[in-house]
């Protein structure tokens, strides 16, 4: 590669030496192959992958003296390549919707183009996409870029993903990619300081509501039922001000409607919240992407929006308030938080859609060609969600741990309660009584008075959830109603057993 580029054209930008090595990888296909050859290259968030093809771009420029053109599937993204490029003094032009013909374009070698956009101009015939040898396709795991492989029959495609697994799994990208090229690990990135390690705390949620729409993930209507409701509204509150209270937090929802709920819960909690999502006009966007960078302790609430092409770096806070059966969302989202800043090695994951126990931690080793090679097999041994749900063992927050500190032993194993009672020949329901004495016994010992232990008792709703989801499953009844009458009766009980220690000691 050393002797394509001249020294007086080198960029003032310099690569990494594991960027240099897969620059150097993918020219190495190109020899190796056809010019109409697709090859797909992997890299995760934060790795480079702009900075990379950029640098193809000059020196495949300079090499073969034909034309390059680079998708996006959103305009914030062509802009921000077209600035890349312009740093590697690689002169650009953007198609946009402004542009109609390409007749005064002569002088670039390269251009920038949204798919939608492009696609319409070679349909209408306004433009032509002749002398082109290289596409190279950002975020190549949406499927709209398919439309356009036909106008560059002869061109080498390069695709770019942190994911290589297809947004559909009706397209899977094998069928339309030769070969796949992984670059760095996330775990290698973590270790050599060039990306962020990541602290995951998983709270526990029930999922049986939710539905799977037609794309294959949960649906927004399902999502906004559970994640408006009350209970939830408050887990995620608890789940900030436990973890991560006044810290920069980027808080990811499947919906709008619940955003805004969000949004209120937090405002009216005393915090400086901003919601954002695709209504907002350009002028908004960017006022609040500026007061979300400016301010240390911002928090902002958003619906999938900032997932791809927004890097702020000073985030410490991820919070997925959502569950997700997107391999490649997961990512996105976390890796918002994974950038690198001056006195920031580690972020925090707040996950509420036991999306971790489903795919797996963000940093763990993943093996992507198996998962290139066999989209299918990959999803359908997902873990289900009532088996996340069944192998969940609750963990009480360090926070409220220590508002029970004059208790030793707080875990109550109630499917092992369960056996014993049964084994005794009493009633199911006794294991259910015998945790409601022990939580009672619990509040009264941690409490000054009854005042005090009603208050301490409503932070164990988890925990309560956990117990009573946990008998569910052991006496075969695990609907939702029955579920939340049990809670509710649990709640009760619990709370007449609590006023009852209260005046027996009070006496």
């Amino acid at each position: 590669m050393s002797d394509l580029i001249k020294e007086k054209d080198t960029p003032e930008k310099k690569l990494y030496d594991y960027q240099l090595k897969d620059l150097d990888a993918v020219f190495s296909v190109m020899d190796r192959t056809t010019p109409d050859y697709n090859l797909l290259y992997q890299l995760p968030t934060g790795g480079g992958k702009t900075v990379i093809f950029s640098e193809i771009v000059r020196n495949y420029i300079k090499r073969a003296n034909k034309k390059v053109v680079i998708l996006t599937h959103r305009i914030e993204l062509s802009n921000q390549t077209s600035r890349m490029l312009t740093e590697f003094k690689v002169p650009n032009m953007i198609i946009s919707s402004d542009v109609k013909t390409l007749d005064e374009a002569d002088d670039y070698m390269c251009y920038v183009a949204m798919v939608e956009t492009l696609t319409n101009r070679l349909q209408e015939e306004q433009i032509t996409m002749e002398d082109v040898g290289l596409v190279i396709i950002d975020e190549a795991h949406y499927n709209s870029f398919r439309k356009l492989f036909s106008y560059f029959k002869n061109a080498f495609i390069l695709g770019v993903t942190a994911t290589p697994l297809s947004s559909n799994i009706k397209l899977p990208m094998k069928d339309n990619y030769q070969e796949l090229m992984i670059g760095e690990s996330i775990p290698a990135l973590i270790k050599r300081g060039f990306l962020s390690k990541a602290e995951t705390i998983s709270y526990n949620v029930g999922l049986s509501t939710l539905k799977l729409g037609i794309n294959g993930d949960y649906t927004v209507k399902s999502s906004d039922i559970l994640y408006t409701d009350a209970s939830m509204q408050q887990k995620l509150l608890s789940a900030y001000e436990d973890q991560s209270k006044g810290k920069k937090t980027l808080i990811f929802n499947n919906g709008i409607n619940t955003s805004r709920y969000v949004h209120e819960t937090f405002r009216q909690a005393g915090y400086d919240i901003r919601h954002l999502d695709n209504t907002n006009s350009a002028k908004e966007r960017a006022e609040i992407l500026d007061w979300f960078k400016n301010t240390p302790d911002a928090i902002l609430t958003s619906v999938s929006i900032l997932t791809t092409g927004f890097d702020e770096p000073t985030v410490d806070t991820i919070i997925l308030n959502r569950a997700t059966k997107s391999l490649t969302l997961y990512f996105q989202m976390i890796g918002r938080g994974s950038r690198i800043a001056p006195g920031k090695t580690t972020f925090k994951v707040l996950d509420l859609g036991n999306n971790a126990a489903r795919f797996g931690l963000w940093e763990a080793p993943i093996d992507w060609k198996e998962i290139f090679a066999y989209p299918d097999f990959y999803l359908e041994n997902l873990i289900a969600d009532e088996e996340i749900e069944r192998n969940f063992t609750y963990v009480m927050p360090p926070d409220l741990r220590k508002e029970f500190a004059n208790t030793e032993k707080i875990h109550f194993d109630i499917k092992k309660e369960y056996k014993k009672v049964i084994k005794e020949g009493k009633k199911a329901k006794t294991a259910l009584e015998n945790a409601i004495e022990q939580h009672a016994q619990m509040v009264v010992e941690n409490s000054e008075d009854v005042f005090d232990a009603r208050v301490l008792a409503r932070k164990l709703r988890d925990d309560i959830a956990y117990r009573v989801r946990q008998y569910s499953y052991s006496i075969m009844n695990n609907t939702q109603n029955y579920r939340d009458w049990l809670q509710e009766d649990y709640e009760r009980k619990l709370k007449r057993r609590i006023n009852q220690i209260c005046r027996e000691r009070d006496m």
